[in-house]
């Protein structure tokens, strides 16, 4: 067998090297350093993206794209020239429109007398009659804080039909910030907390040198929202927590070049309104997914959890025109008899409350309740159900059922059901498993809507949807610290159709 990279850095690590070598090394060599990516399918079109990297690009770089059926290009089915420039930070960008619902293609750029981009595969959005749909979600990948060993995982699957990122895609800080990655040889760069536009296009660049990263968007398209680490920590509509106007300027200067830079390096078709991601996805008559921006579209300012204010009717977390735009959505879907509703969206909706009553975490929906209840409150004046709500942010796994209020017996009829995906490498709130076991029952013990909690383990969450069941499945990590593809099944849930509930399921669903 020849020494290939997978491995090669398990052989490195197991000698105690594995800290001395940086990804830059393994970077890929010529235009294409970051590799390819696609994103936002629809039945008819599918955005693939790449960047080009060159000692002295010019003004303007002209580039060539393929996509086919076949990975040969045998049979190629689309062709064009773009061109990027600076102002683009020589990122290109196609929506390639005239493909066939369902279908797998694989595209590739080429800069002519430099060379061919990696090959990436995509696929469309089925249309009419579905009976399946399988995809991994994942958040939570901050540089520093360990291997991208998540993604490598879900680059390796080849039984999903996409990718869903909830956010948390880079981290903002300084080596040390909230990780350290130095012994790694993943110190953060630029090493400094990033607020110029010129910050985070070198920090994107950055991770996308990553080779775990650039497979997994080289394999599977994407679907993303972004949540408060893309900008900064505790994000709202108009400031953050981790923002600084007096030393790092106004907060719409940094909100809006923390929204270019991800635009460009997101393969993400981009919205007439520039900074608007809430958009919606259909899956044949199976799912209708919608995705949400919890963070920066309408989030009023977060208060401290013994506040009055988290009651205040007027206060909200998506804003009116969004929350408007998704209540609607969820009345068309179920005008459509689509048989499930999925919500992609970036903090936690289930209750969890502190030993004082209060809110454990008020950047959550527990921070807006009355944005809460009317989601809840159209569910039921609209009969609506079979609604799945997919969430990142908080670095754990929880099973949750969604009622307006589980802990009383008036109250506790659930509506939906929740699945809290954990970190791809992000510090989770107990690094000490018998600590977190120890928690997680309490948790357990005193939320009876909390199906499942795991506080210590990173990894990935994989979702299996047939017309008769959604299937949540967590899957673990053994370590971030050095490069592996070992992967345990820790718990499995499913919401049988019409039931709003989570019954806990013995084994993963059939690939």
């Amino acid at each position: 067998m020849s020494l290939t990279r997978r491995y090669f850095f398990p052989t490195l690590a197991g000698a105690g090297l594995g800290a001395a070598f940086s990804e830059e090394l393994f970077a890929q060599s010529g235009p294409f350093q970051h590799g390819v990516a696609s994103g936002d399918p629809l039945t008819d079109r599918v955005i693939i993206w790449t960047r080009v990297t060159l000692a002295s690009p010019g003004d303007f770089v002209t580039v060539e794209w393929e996509m086919a059926t076949d990975a040969a290009f045998g049979r190629i089915v689309q062709r064009g020239i773009t061109s990027t420039n600076a102002s683009f930070d020589y990122t290109v960008k196609v929506d390639v429109g005239r493909l066939q619902a369902g279908t797998t293609y694989y595209y590739r750029f080429i800069l002519r007398g430099a060379g061919t981009s990696p090959i990436g595969r995509t696929k469309t959005l089925p249309a009419g009659s579905l009976s399946r749909l399988r995809f991994a979600v994942t958040s939570c990948s901050n540089y520093p804080a360990g291997f991208f060993n998540a993604y490598r995982l879900i680059a390796n699957r080849a039984d999903l039909d996409f990718v869903m990122h909830l956010g948390d895609y880079i981290y903002e800080y300084a080596e040390g910030g909230f990780s350290a990655g130095q012994l790694l040889g993943r110190v953060p760069s630029p090493n400094k907390e990033i607020v110029t536009l010129a910050d985070y296009r070198q920090r994107y660049a950055q991770y996308r040198s990553d080779l775990d990263l650039q497979d997994v968007h080289r394999q599977h398209p994407f679907i993303v929202v972004w949540d408060d680490h893309e900008s900064t920590n505790d994000a709202w509509r108009d400031g953050a927590q981790n923002h600084q106007p007096e030393t790092e300027g106004d907060w719409a200067t940094r909100k809006a070049v923390a929204t270019q830079a991800w635009l460009e390096w997101m393969p993400v078709r981009e919205n007439p309104s520039l900074g608007q991601i809430y958009r919606s996805f259909r899956f044949g008559d199976l799912v209708d997914l919608s995705m949400l921006d919890t963070r920066l579209a309408g989030r009023d300012r977060q208060v401290a959890a013994t506040s009055a204010a988290i009651a205040d009717p007027n206060r909200s977390l998506l804003g009116a025109e969004q929350e408007e735009w998704f209540l609607r959505q969820l009345t068309n879907s179920k005008g459509r008899s689509t048989r499930w509703r999925v919500v992609g969206q970036q903090v936690m909706m289930a209750q969890l409350l502190g030993a004082n009553g209060a809110p454990f975490n008020p950047d959550q929906w527990d921070g807006y309740l009355a944005s809460r209840n009317r989601f809840l409150d159209h569910l039921r004046s609209q009969a609506i159900d079979n609604v799945v709500v997919l969430t990142g942010d908080i670095h754990s796994s929880w099973a949750n059922e969604i009622a307006v209020n589980p802990f009383s017996a008036s109250g506790n009829t659930p509506q939906a059901v929740e699945f809290v995906g954990t970190s791809v490498t992000s510090i989770t709130g107990f690094e000490d498993p018998a600590t977190a076991a120890a928690t997680e029952g309490g948790v357990r013990s005193t939320h009876p809507h909390i199906k499942y909690v795991n506080l210590s383990k990173r990894g990935y969450l994989l979702i299996d949807v047939d017309r008769d069941r959604v299937q949540g499945e967590f899957y673990h990590l053994v370590t971030v610290r050095q490069r592996s593809t070992v992967e345990e099944f820790g718990r499995g849930f499913a919401a049988a159709s019409g039931s709003n509930r989570l019954v806990e399921v013995a084994a993963p669903a059939r690939p």
